[in-house]
């Protein structure tokens, strides 16, 4: 099982970090190690004074395949969630800076959250939902997935020409702009439309 996540997919996002706009979508693989368990808080890593927050919608791989045509991806998930892509921002620059990886930043213990789970039948167009991050009860994110450079379905599509997609991968699908820092005993919660998907405690 893996999580794929997906960088700079809001233009207003990657304004905000002052990113180029990507001719395609920027992958990067987090580990299973990454998932912060249920009911856990999450805790600042030692090697950072900087984690910030980003959250973003999930799908679940139902079904194995590989060179996935896009007409045929949506036969591919069932279900979507909500989440946050932890990542230690100081360390990521540095990283950056030299021309290095940087797993180190995005992929430490914790540094996925996965929320519960939604039928994807339960939406008239998952392209057309509203998704939030809320810090100590205010709202600090605000997403629609109208707004991703590449949607769902263009994902599978893309990142099967890579990677074979197994029964219970995770596609991270990016996040909007307002990421930021979380402090110390920080209240998260995760909204798609009206429905609470996650609720952790920083530490």
């Amino acid at each position: 099982m893996k999580l794929i996540c997906i960088g700079r997919n809001y233009t207003e996002h990657i304004q905000e970090l002052k990113n180029e706009k990507p001719t395609d979508p920027v992958v990067f693989l987090k580990p299973d190690t990454a998932i912060l368990l249920k009911k856990q808080p999450f805790f600042i890593p030692d090697f950072s004074d900087d984690v910030h927050h980003e959250v973003e919608v999930l799908v679940k791989i139902n079904r194995v395949g590989k060179h996935i045509d896009r007409k045929f991806a949506h036969k591919y998930y069932k279900e979507i969630s909500l989440g946050i892509d932890f990542t230690a921002r100081d360390l990521q620059s540095r990283l950056k800076a030299k021309g290095l990886p940087w797993e180190k930043a995005k992929a430490f213990d914790g540094a996925a959250v996965i929320g519960k789970w939604l039928k994807v039948d339960d939406f008239e167009d998952i392209n057309n939902i509203n998704f939030s991050l809320q810090k100590n009860g205010d709202v600090v994110q605000n997403g629609h997935t109208s707004f991703m450079l590449w949607k769902i379905d263009e994902l599978i599509e893309y990142t099967s020409k890579y990677f074979t997609l197994k029964i219970g991968d995770i596609i991270f699908t990016g996040t909007p702009a307002g990421v930021g820092k979380v402090s110390a005993n920080d209240k998260l919660k995760g909204f798609i439309e009206d429905k609470e998907m996650f609720s952790i405690t920083v530490k």
